[in-house]
């Protein structure tokens, strides 16, 4: 698997309510798959904000409201190269019209990781959390970011002191992973390498809970911790709710918006 040093994030809204079906027949069973042969993808997987799971939010900024599907790709070194690639085969599969044109990427570009955790009861490593099976995450999106160097090659613990005091988004992430259902945490932080590469997210950082009990049923607890977090550290939390794996082939969701 590597070492995971960056995730890429795109946060998706199909802007036609009929097109959801072949938007995910086109990203599982076309899209997806040409990415895991560039040297340095190490893993992908995405996810859906139901009707449900929206209803369910935390926080539901304008700017990021209308988003259907997150899709997380891991990567490892050689990581400005894999990005080189990941960028440049994008732009072929849209010359050769293998790009679905009925979407949108409210937020998109590659984070650093910067912080991962496993509760001790899953007994795997917190490197091997996202390679766990799972039934769904609780994201948390937040404007500002750790000071990040753009080379950075080592995640910080969770022991790990920020000016004299414990980080808070460390707190966050012990916080949320003290909840029943939530398997493991990872953060990711915006750093250098986006703007370098082309892509612009701003001054972000992601809190990814991945979760082994249903999405909807773990909402509401980690909606309570993040917006504890919030009133603390005055954050500004554009997005907290939850997301469902995607099993190929179901994907009923929104029919009946159609």
């Amino acid at each position: 698997m590597g070492n995971v040093r960056i995730g890429f994030f795109s946060f998706t809204e199909v802007t036609d309510p009929a097109e959801h079906r072949s938007y995910n027949e086109w990203h599982q069973l076309d899209h997806m798959p040409e990415q895991f042969p560039i040297p340095g993808v190490v893993f992908g997987q995405r996810w859906v904000s139901t009707p449900a799971g929206r209803r369910a939010r935390a926080f539901d900024d304008p700017a990021l409201a209308s988003v259907h599907y997150m899709t997380l790709y891991l990567m490892s070194e050689p990581v400005d190269p894999t990005l080189e690639e990941f960028r440049a085969l994008g732009e072929r599969l849209r010359v050769a019209g293998r790009f679905h044109e009925h979407r949108r990427s409210h937020l998109s570009g590659p984070f650093a990781v910067t912080g991962l955790r496993a509760a001790s009861r899953v007994l795997v490593s917190a490197e091997s959390i996202p390679f766990r099976p799972n039934l769904g995450l609780y994201v948390v999106v937040r404007t500002g970011r750790h000071a990040v160097a753009s080379d950075q090659s080592t995640p910080v613990s969770a022991a790990e002191q920020h000016n004299g005091a414990e980080d808070p988004d460390v707190s966050l992430a012990g916080a949320l992973l003290e909840a029943d259902g939530v398997a493991g945490v990872w953060t990711f932080t915006t750093d250098g390498r986006s703007e370098r590469h082309g892509w612009r997210p701003g001054e972000k950082t992601i809190t990814v809970c991945y979760l082994d009990a249903p999405p909807l049923s773990v909402a509401p607890r980690l909606g309570d911790v993040v917006r504890a977090a919030v009133d603390e550290n005055s954050w500004s939390v554009v997005f907290a709710g939850p997301l469902e794996t995607i099993t190929p082939w179901n994907w009923d969701w929104f029919d009946g918006d159609t």
